[in-house]
């Protein structure tokens, strides 16, 4: 499967809090920096399918906001619990801008979260 480099948002503009979303080539990404590095994820839980973005990024991992589960953003391996892990996203910088590589193909139903 072929993927493409898609720019995302700014370097300077990244928000302070840590994390932006966004929505390239029909797949939901979720951007998180973690100590000075960018991850990307895709933004569904394995479990609940719900968005992870609403959830909260602390030592290097993102909580699903509907029942806890924790997510690893460098690898997306699930920490403490069975579910499956999370799809990666490569992400580089390129000239001040970050830029994220998502597959050419949209996302499945199983790869789209849903909103409850």
């Amino acid at each position: 499967m072929s993927e493409t480099w898609h720019p995302v948002i700014a370097e300077a503009d990244f928000p302070e809090e840590g994390k932006a979303t966004t929505i390239v080539n029909g797949w939901y990404v979720l951007l998180g920096k973690v100590d000075g590095q960018y991850h990307a994820v895709n933004d569904r839980c394995t479990h609940a399918a719900s968005f992870l973005s609403t959830g909260r990024i602390r030592r290097g991992a993102v909580m699903c906001p509907l029942h806890g589960a924790r997510f690893e953003l460098a690898s997306g391996r699930c920490l403490g619990s069975a579910y499956r892990d999370l799809r990666t996203f490569a992400v580089r910088v390129e000239n001040g801008q970050i830029e994220v590589q998502v597959p050419d193909v949209a996302p499945s139903m199983e790869e789209l979260p849903i909103s409850l």
